[in-house]
C-alpha cells in the first residue's frame, strides 16, 4: 500500500515538473538594455509589469541599466549579434557605425519642440531613412523617445554669444563645432567630471542637458546661471532597436504588447524630464534663468549649417535627411 502511494506521489511530482518545464519553455524572455541609470527604475518596473500582465506571463523583460551588460556605444553591434535583444539608446553614441546616427540624435538647430521633432520623424520621412540605415547594420528600428531641454549652464550670467568668448565651455561634437565658429573656446569633459571642472575653474560653463540633469549632478552648487539657447529641444532623441530574428520571431500579439509598453516607457521618461525641468524653473531657487536673444539663436542655427552639410556629405541617405531638416527649418522661419 505504502509502495503504491509512493509510486503515485513520484509520478505526480514528475508530471508537475514536466508541466512546469513546458510552461517555462513557452515564456519568452527578452534582454532589454537602456543607457539610463537607476533614475528610470520606476518606469522600467512599470514597463516590465505591463508586459507580464498583458501577456498573461508569456512575455517577460529582463531589464539592464546603462553599462551593466555592454557599453551604450556598442548597442548596435550587441543587438545585431543577439547579445541583447532590445536596446534603448541615442544614435550619436554609434554614429561611427550608423552614418545617420548624429542626424537622428539631433543636430544643432534641427528642431525646437518635441512636437516638431516628432513630426519630422513620423510624418516627414526621417524614420523611413533611419530604419533603412539600421536594417543595413542588422537591427530593426522599433520605436523612439524624445528627451528634453539642452541648454547652457554658466558660473556667471550671459546676455548673448559674445559673452561666451571669454569663457571655456564644455560641449560635445557638433555643438562644439558651432561654438567654435564664434571663437568660443570649448573642451570636452564627461558628465562625472563637470562638477569638479566647474568648481576648479577648468571650465566656466557646460552644455549638457536641462535643469533636472544639472541638479542631479549637483552643478547648482558650482554654477547657477541657466540660459535657454532655443536651438535644439529636445536636445537628444532616443532610439529603440531590436534583433531582427528575435523581433520577427515574436507573435503579433507579443509585438503589439511590447511596442505599447516601450512607447509608454519612453513617454514616461519624457514627461518626467519635462515636468522636472518645469518644476525647477517655476521654483526659481537653485538656478537663475534667462534666454539668449532671438538673433543669437538664429546665428547659431545659421552657423550649424556647416555641421549639417558635413553630415549630408556622408551618404546619399544622409543628404536626403538633411534636405528634410532644411525644408522644415525654412518653413519654421529659422532659415532663409
Amino acid at each position: 500500500m505504502a509502495s503504491t502511494f509512493l509510486k503515485a506521489l513520484a509520478l505526480g511530482v514528475t508530471m508537475s515538473i514536466a508541466l512546469g518545464s513546458a510552461a517555462s519553455a513557452e515564456t519568452v524572455r527578452l534582454r532589454f538594455h537602456t543607457f539610463y541609470g537607476t533614475e528610470m527604475d520606476a518606469f522600467a518596473k512599470k514597463m516590465r509589469n505591463t508586459v507580464k500582465e498583458a501577456s498573461g506571463g508569456s512575455l517577460r523583460i529582463q531589464y539592464f541599466r546603462g553599462g551593466e551588460l555592454v557599453a551604450s556605444d556598442q548597442f548596435v553591434d550587441a543587438v545585431s549579434k543577439g547579445t541583447i535583444d532590445i536596446a534603448y539608446g541615442v544614435g550619436s553614441y554609434w554614429s561611427g557605425q550608423v552614418d545617420i546616427g548624429n542626424i537622428e540624435a539631433g543636430l544643432p538647430g534641427a528642431w525646437t519642440s518635441a512636437e516638431e521633432a516628432r513630426a519630422l520623424f513620423e510624418d516627414q520621412g526621417l524614420n523611413t531613412l533611419i530604419a533603412e540605415a539600421y536594417a543595413e547594420k542588422g537591427v530593426t528600428l522599433v520605436g523612439r523617445g524624445y528627451g528634453s531641454n539642452y541648454d547652457i549652464l554658466t558660473k556667471t550670467p550671459i546676455t548673448g554669444l559674445d559673452d561666451l568668448k571669454t569663457m571655456k565651455i564644455r560641449a560635445t561634437g557638433q555643438m562644439a563645432k558651432v561654438l567654435k565658429a564664434f571663437d568660443i573656446p570649448t573642451v570636452y569633459l564627461p558628465a562625472q567630471e563637470l562638477y569638479i571642472g566647474l568648481s576648479t575653474g577648468v571650465i566656466d560653463g557646460a552644455i549638457y542637458g536641462g535643469p533636472v540633469e544639472y541638479e542631479q549632478l549637483k552643478l547648482h552648487e558650482t554654477a547657477t546661471h541657466y540660459t535657454f539657447l532655443n536651438m535644439l529641444n529636445p536636445g537628444w532623441i532616443e532610439t529603440v532597436i531590436a534583433n531582427p530574428k528575435v523581433w520577427d520571431g515574436l507573435s503579433e500579439e507579443h509585438r503589439e504588447i511590447l511596442t505599447k509598453a516601450i512607447d509608454q516607457y519612453a513617454a514616461d521618461i519624457h514627461a518626467w524630464l519635462e515636468e522636472g525641468n518645469q518644476k525647477i524653473v517655476d521654483a526659481g531657487e537653485i538656478f537663475e534663468f534667462s534666454t539668449i536673444p532671438a538673433e543669437d539663436s538664429a546665428r547659431l542655427t545659421a552657423a550649424a549649417q556647416t555641421v549639417w552639410q558635413e553630415e549630408a556629405a556622408k551618404s546619399e541617405r544622409n543628404a536626403k535627411a538633411i534636405e528634410i531638416l532644411v525644408e522644415n527649418a525654412k518653413a519654421k522661419g529659422r532659415l532663409k
